[in-house]
């Protein structure tokens, strides 16, 4: 094992898979000169030269329907948003067409492209640099979408969406761009649509994804303390939805608490819990309990920002209700 940061994990997974495939190349704004906004393409310039890692203009509709049009002609891009909340300016580009070219097409065009880029809030970025779209993509048929939390898996899943046939968003975060962790050395992969147990439990299930799990963490991590055995899931790819981890693990702890760093209406979240509820429903001993932002645009005053994130806090709270402890 070796430790890097997040964003050495990203560039050494772009960087094996573009040794490796010439056909792979990156595209976005500063991820050549500059070596990246949060320096994840560090030295990919130097290695691939301008060819295969290109800066763009400020024009997230331009380059993302490059890179559609290019996948359709056998090439593998790689594009990068400076955040998810500027993919908006392209996403007429991945809903209308690189998530239906295949069907449309009846089969004859597969788009191997991953956009990629930091998602969520990142700090006093206020309302619209602060937002996550994880289930809005989630929501279209023909994209996969990809949370990672850790070096690690961000590595391996990377590698993974890159070499995948259809279009992936794969979501980062500006605020884990600089978190060190144990990478494994040598070729490894990570299969796309894999839940992974981080910490096995017996009295409640909490599921949660992205940079929002380290409050999971924390929270149990205290109520250890108390007795209690939480067993956290994380997702890790939000679509396809790994529900056998999921319900395997309700079913032995029969509770389950789901922690996610979105607004609370039609999102990830209750997702899981139809599923839960349809082939689970025998085995709860509690109603389940979501966590999400609160219900509006992401503040700016650093006070009210940590009142709308939930944090540690709230999730020892939700336990302690599905164990009937509050």
């Amino acid at each position: 094992m070796k430790t890097l940061q997040f964003r050495e994990a990203i560039a050494e997974a772009m960087s094996e898979e573009m040794r490796r495939d010439e056909s792979i190349y990156l595209m976005g704004e500063e991820v050549a000169e500059y070596n990246g906004a949060y320096k994840a393409s560090k030295g990919m310039l130097d290695e691939f030269g301008p060819e295969r890692v290109i800066d763009t203009p400020i024009s997230e509709l331009g380059f993302a329907g490059v890179g559609v049009g290019s996948a359709m002609n056998g090439n593998r891009p790689i594009i990068e948003f400076m955040t998810f909340n500027f993919s908006l300016v392209g996403i007429d580009q991945i809903i209308n067409n690189a998530a239906k070219i295949r069907q449309m097409s009846g089969g004859q065009f597969d788009i191997p492209i991953v956009f990629r880029g930091p998602t969520a809030s990142a700090g006093q970025l206020a309302a619209t640099h602060s937002q996550a779209f994880e289930s809005w993509y989630a929501n279209c048929p023909g994209l996969k979408v990809v949370v990672p939390s850790n070096p690690a898996d961000a590595k391996g899943l990377l590698k993974s969406a890159i070499r995948d046939n259809d279009p992936v968003i794969f979501m980062e975060s500006e605020q884990m761009y600089g978190d060190k962790g144990e990478v494994p050395e040598g070729e490894y992969t990570i299969p796309l649509g894999v839940a992974d147990i981080k910490r096995e439990g017996s009295d409640v299930t909490i599921v949660s994804f992205g940079k929002i799990i380290k409050e999971a963490y924390k929270a149990a991590d205290e109520l250890e303390k108390e007795n209690i055995s939480c067993e956290i899931i994380d997702l890790r790819t939000v679509r396809p939805m790994d529900h056998e981890t999921i319900l395997n693990s309700v079913k032995k702890t029969n509770r389950m608490v789901i922690l996610e760093e979105a607004w609370p209406f039609g999102n990830v979240a209750t997702e899981i819990i139809y599923h839960a509820q349809d082939k689970a429903f025998d085995y709860l001993d509690a109603p389940i309990v979501k966590l999400n932002t609160a219900d509006t645009p992401a503040p700016y005053s650093p006070v009210l920002l940590e009142e709308w994130l939930p944090n540690y806090k709230d999730v020892i709270k939700a336990v302690k209700k599905v164990l009937y402890k509050d």
